[in-house]
């Protein structure tokens, strides 16, 4: 069986309150929650923790030195940032706005847009380990040997020991396990490296062969479902 993925958040706030009126939102979406009533302090756990959700009190006068903090992050994928506050005034780097006092009823369709954005960048982002070898074609029917090592919804990683340059289209046909068919992509190379490691992101596939490629991911980690609808 394949093992649910559960989104993890941390909550910053001091407010026993706001705590008592997310913590049960967060449960019908199924979405972890950890706690961090300083802002100064919630910034080293982002950095060592991987956190998909981060529900902040705008109102605390440190909060504006978190939001900066993430929106700076390096080499990491950031999370969605909801901004609680008194007022109408939200900042940049803040996705989503909730106003105080929250109800349950404004925190869940809060939360709800939060999840769907949350979903999105999962499966934008996230990468599945392949080991594959395939001959790719460039537009002018020359051929290249790769090994394809991963493979996402909008992009996919290889190696070669002949060189390619950033910007090279591909055309390649890739049988992914248990699918029963090839599929067929064409992909541009957007960096390499040295030691023959390069990326792409895709630039082409067939609606069927983006609908299989979709499916094949998501059966590959399936994220746990929430308690209420979400429009995805």
């Amino acid at each position: 069986m394949t093992p649910e993925m559960t989104f993890q958040c941390l909550f910053v706030s001091d407010d026993s309150a706001l705590a008592c009126t997310i913590d049960p939102i967060l449960e019908e979406l199924s979405i972890c929650r950890s706690s961090c009533q300083d802002p100064g302090k919630a910034a080293a756990i982002l950095a060592q923790v991987s956190t998909d959700l981060v529900i902040l009190d705008l109102d605390n006068d440190s909060s504006i030195e978190l939001v900066n903090r993430v929106c700076s992050l390096q080499n990491q994928q950031k999370p969605t940032m909801v901004g609680v506050s008194a007022t109408d005034q939200s900042m940049p780097g803040i996705h989503i706005l909730l106003r105080k006092p929250v109800s349950h009823e404004s925190g869940l369709n809060s939360l709800r847009r939060a999840y769907s954005r949350m979903v999105q960048d999962f499966r934008k982002h996230t990468r599945f380990a392949l080991m594959m070898s395939v001959i790719a074609a460039y537009e002018d029917r020359r051929t290249v040997p790769i090994i394809v090592t991963n493979i996402g919804q909008g992009g996919l990683g290889f190696t070669s020991k002949e060189s390619v340059q950033q910007g090279d289209v591909l055309f390649m046909r890739i049988p992914l396990p248990g699918l029963g068919r090839e599929i067929e992509i064409q992909a541009r190379v957007v960096w390499t490296r040295n030691y023959g490691a390069a990326g792409c992101e895709f630039v082409h596939l067939s609606l069927i062969d983006h609908q299989l490629l979709r499916a094949w991911l998501e059966s590959k980690c399936r994220i746990k479902e929430p308690l209420v609808p979400v429009e995805m």
